[in-house]
Formats: C-alpha cells, sequence, structure tokens
C-alpha cells in the first residue's frame, strides 16, 4: 500500500513511510540473522516514481538491516513470474501470470514477454474514485484508461497465446473474492 502514500508531486507521505516502516521493522526482526547473499530485498514501482525514495531505502535499509534494491519493471515482472512459477502446480502449456499492484500491473507469458504497465489498483482509484463514488461514466474512463496502457501489448500476448492464467496480487484475490461471493 505504499503508493497510496505517493502525492501528485511523486513524494512519498511521512505517514505512508511510517506506517511501511513499521511493517519493515518486524520484517527485519526476522531477517537481520539472515546472512546478505541469501538474500533480496527489492523495492517496485512505486519507489521506481517517488522523488524521495532515496530517502525511504534508507530508513528501509536501517530498519531491515539489508539493503533495499530498486528493481526495474522488467526485472519486477521476471521475480513474480519465478515466485508464482515455484508457487503453483505445474500445468502443460504457456501460462499468463498478472500481477496488479498498487501502482503497476505486470504480465509475463514465460520469461519471454516481460511487462510492466503504469495502472494498477491505487493509482486508478485515485484518478477515477477518489471520492468513492463509483458510477458509468467513471468506469468508463477507467477502462479506456486501461485499454490504452494495455494496447502497446496486447497483440504480441494474443499472438502468443496461453492455456492458463494465474494472478498473483492482493487485487486478484479480491477480485476473486468478490467473484465467489
Amino acid at each position: 500500500q505504499l503508493a497510496d502514500g505517493l502525492d501528485a508531486h511523486h513524494r512519498l507521505s511521512e505517514e505512508s513511510q511510517q506506517r511501511a516502516l513499521e511493517t519493515l521493522s518486524r520484517f527485519g526482526q526476522r531477517l537481520r540473522h539472515l546472512p546478505a547473499d541469501r538474500l533480496r530485498i527489492v523495492g517496485t514501482n512505486t519507489l521506481r516514481q517517488a522523488r524521495n525514495g532515496a530517502e525511504f531505502v534508507a530508513r528501509a535499509e536501517a530498519v531491515l538491516g539489508h539493503k533495499v534494491e530498486i528493481v526495474s519493471g522488467q526485472e519486477e515482472a521476471r521475480l513474480i513470474y519465478l515466485g508464482v512459477a515455484h508457487s503453483v502446480a505445474d500445468v502443460p502449456g504457456q501460462r499468463l501470470v498478472i500481477d496488479i499492484g498498487g501502482g503497476s500491473t505486470e504480465l509475463i507469458i514465460e520469461p519471454l514477454h516481460l511487462a510492466s504497465l503504469r495502472m494498477g489498483c491505487v493509482s486508478a482509484s485515485r484518478a477515477f474514485f477518489a471520492d468513492g463514488r463509483i458510477d458509468e461514466k467513471r468506469l468508463q474512463e477507467a477502462d479506456l484508461l486501461v485499454n490504452l496502457r494495455l494496447e502497446p501489448v496486447r497483440e504480441e500476448y494474443r499472438l502468443h497465446g496461453w492455456q492458463v492464467a494465474t494472478g498473483a496480487s492482493g487485487s486478484i484475490k479480491a477480485i476473486h473474492d468478490v467473484l465467489i461471493s
């Protein structure tokens, strides 16, 4: 939820940083004793965008006791795919992995097709539904944005194809919960 603290000037609010640092502090208690060469801690889209990201990373490293690496969107997508591939059943055919984060969405078909798109649940909610109102016009505008952001990769992904789709995020789990309720 760090993306929720990104303001219009691409600065992380102190409140969002504190919330994240409290969470990271709890992780740090468990990670501090692990050898650095056996651990990789990464920052993703929000830290790529945040003008004060380096300041936050320094604070995060202090509470974690380890270095934090800000990765590219492509590397983020690759890591997501690897995590999913190791945590779900092996199935024949191509797998499409989708991760809808706070500020970006990653689409991966095998590690050959990696896309990190600048759209996420927090950024879309802020752009179209900041006051909590959802109506047909706003939904159409949000749909248009999603389609525009998907346009550069849509045809490549359709041509490549996939047999199984796997979601890998809190947003996907929330969508699942809504659909089965």
